[in-house]
């Protein structure tokens, strides 16, 4: 066969092998082209926010050492507060709570009819919660974590009472609640917390001493802030 016709079957050959894989190859590249590109994933921010409307419900009784029929009553305060939280995950979290109560605290049993004085809470508590994340909007949520209750501008009320002491001390919360998300951002808020809380009294220097079992119950609703 001579050189000439070898160089035409060859060129033949290559043109048909084109007519082939062009197609295909050109239709390959028009895809790797247009292949969607995975969005970029949203950035996730652990903070929350809530601000609330808080009910303090102190479920007070007190043993005093010097008369064992010696009572007291705090008052019921409704108050503001805010409180800040932050995600390790998506399911465990950890919320401070922030605010201060005032209560009016009045005799009862053989203290009937004495009033006792005012006093002021600042109650800063640490929970660390378990959030459940498959109810869609409603995301609720338990916790449990330390209280330290800080009594200050004690009052005595001036007439029996002239001096009265209450001793800072530290407890324990409990927490239940629920958020319900309006958006990815916006969400209300219910919120019940139980504190243990049981600090040591003095009033007219000494004369009466004992401890009063507050074990508030906080009951909160608002608005909440996912960051």
């Amino acid at each position: 066969m001579s050189k000439v016709v070898k160089l035409i079957l060859a060129g033949a050959i290559a043109l048909a092998l084109a007519s082939v894989a062009g197609p295909r190859i050109a239709a390959a590249a028009d895809m790797a082209v247009k292949a969607p590109v995975a969005p970029a994933a949203a950035e996730w921010n652990p903070w929350m926010l809530r601000i609330r409307g808080l009910v303090v419900v102190p479920n007070s009784s007190a043993r005093i050492d010097q008369d064992p029929n010696a009572n007291v009553y705090i008052s019921t305060s409704i108050v503001p507060e805010l409180d800040v939280s932050y995600f390790f995950t998506p399911n465990f979290a950890a919320e401070l709570i922030l605010g201060v109560t005032p209560h009016v605290i009045d005799g009862r049993g053989s203290l009937n009819g004495i009033p006792i004085g005012r006093v002021w809470l600042l109650p800063p508590t640490l929970t660390f919660q378990y959030h459940l994340t498959t109810l869609g909007a409603l995301k609720p949520y338990v916790g449990v974590g330390p209280n330290y209750t800080a009594f200050f501008n004690p009052t005595p009320a001036g007439l029996v009472i002239t001096q009265m002491t209450v001793k800072s001390t530290w407890g324990v919360a409990f927490q239940a609640g629920f958020d319900y998300m309006l958006n990815k951002n916006l969400g209300l808020n219910v919120d019940v917390k139980k504190l243990y809380l049981r600090p040591d009294v003095s009033l007219n220097n000494g004369a009466f001493t004992g401890k009063v079992t507050i074990d508030p119950w906080l009951i909160g609703a608002g608005l909440t802030y996912k960051l």
